[in-house]
């Protein structure tokens, strides 16, 4: 069993083709601008959207640890008390209340997600496991690779690629593209913005393209963090030595994760950046340019 917060299916931008993407949950890494909050942590979460809420008192009956109560102002949360176990949400029609995080087995993510195997097949697609971070759940991921090749599935993972190489290598043989998020190149500034450093990434990247498997390398575009040509330019830089690289992404910044932080009371330290306009896309996808051919903007 695995912890799932989503299946989005009939994804465009998660590898080529149509496909379906498995966010896990759980996460080494700690982004400042995480988009997927929710997904941080390996537990169920309780997601609040109090604006929504009708007073129907529904939850009131049915939590059983005594997390909601009726109060002056309406329907009030006590989170010390609450378990995520997800009682409320599942009798909360107006969408006040949801939870992230199911556990799933391998066999309930095949029934989902080969529901679409005709649109794998015609557009080149499949199945990408995304996050959170897949090698969170190493063993888990192993287990739905396999299962999934077994099928006949193109796989693929999104990683932020920061964990041991002997641990990617179990992996190595059920993947078929690899989608890596390069942040930052520079390890104090990484740390700084992530909570860890770099360096095991950069390792592990080369000794990905020393094995043949064939990968893209994304980094997303943060205001004030690295949206500037020098950085860009020295990440090209690294790339452009590496014979398995199909291309480089970059992604502009995504603003819509705001809402998750609001609904689980945490801090959002990017709530007021934006996505960056297109002369400052020129500029960095030129500075890239100087070292790489292959490059796409998301």
């Amino acid at each position: 069993m695995g912890v799932v917060t989503t299946i989005q299916r009939f994804s465009l931008s998660d590898g080529p083709g149509i496909r379906s993407t498995v966010f896990f949950k759980g996460c080494n890494m700690r982004c400042a601008w995480c988009h997927n909050p929710e997904t941080l942590l390996a537990q169920s979460q309780l997601h609040l959207y109090p604006e929504k809420c009708t007073g129907c008192g529904a939850c009131l009956a049915v939590c059983p640890s005594g997390a909601r109560r009726a109060g002056e102002n309406g329907i009030e949360q006590i989170s010390a008390l609450c378990t995520a176990c997800g009682a409320c949400a599942a009798v909360c029609f107006s969408g006040a209340l949801s939870v992230s995080g199911t556990e799933m087995s391998v066999e309930e993510i095949l029934n989902e997600v080969l529901q679409d195997r005709a649109y794998y097949e015609r557009s080149g697609g499949g199945v990408t496991i995304s996050g959170g971070e897949v090698l969170a759940q190493p063993e888990f991921a192993l287990e739905l690779l396999k299962a999934l090749k077994a099928e006949g599935v193109s796989t693929a993972i999104e990683t932020n690629f920061c964990f041991p190489f002997p641990l990617i290598e179990t992996l190595l043989p059920h993947i078929d593209l690899f989608m890596i998020d390069l942040k930052l190149l520079d390890e104090t500034a990484h740390k700084r913005w992530t909570g860890l450093s770099n360096r095991l990434v950069l390792q592990n990247i080369e000794a990905l393209d020393q094995t043949g498997k064939p990968f893209i390398i994304r980094t997303p575009l943060i205001p004030g963090v690295n949206d500037n040509s020098a950085e860009i330019a020295r990440i090209a830089e690294f790339l452009s030595a590496f014979k398995h690289l199909e291309y480089y992404e970059m992604l502009n910044f995504n603003p819509l994760g705001a809402s998750k932080y609001k609904s689980l009371g945490i801090e959002n330290p990017f709530e007021s950046a934006r996505p960056l306009g297109g002369e400052a896309l020129r500029e960095l996808s030129g500075a890239a340019e100087i070292h790489l051919t292959k490059i796409r903007l998301g």
